[in-house]
């Protein structure tokens, strides 16, 4: 088991940074791989971005590339999503999640991939 607790969300300009975290309580962080999604009002979860374990491997969606890294520092059982340039299309509730598995860009972008989910964090951006 592990439990998931995003934060960092809140209201932002257009063109502006944030950062959002998620920190990881339970079993050994490092054996999992992590992932972003996001949800917009009346729309599906999104994939975002994801990592793997050590976090020398990142994948990316095309709306985001460039703008958003995702990283992670295992010492302190925590993921990131550092996000630059936000745009109001932006806007969602993003959500960590963590598997067991590892595989490839087409396997971690699945939201049926992963076991764990946090509860996700608001963010607005305003134009």
């Amino acid at each position: 088991q592990v439990h998931l607790v995003e934060s960092g969300g809140g209201l932002v300009q257009a063109g502006g940074p944030l950062r959002l975290s998620c920190a990881a309580s339970g079993r050994t962080f490092s054996s999992f791989t992590m992932g972003w999604f996001r949800q917009a009002p009346w729309k599906e979860l999104d994939f975002v971005a994801a990592i793997n374990r050590s976090g020398g491997t990142t994948y990316y969606a095309d709306a985001v590339k460039g703008r958003f890294t995702i990283s992670r520092d295992n010492a302190k059982n925590t993921v990131y999503l550092q996000k630059n340039s936000l745009q109001p299309e932006d806007t969602a509730v993003y959500y960590c999640a963590a598997t067991v598995s590892s595989g490839s860009y087409y396997y971690l972008k699945e939201k049926r991939t992963y076991n764990y989910w946090g509860q996700g964090t608001q963010v607005t951006v305003s134009s």
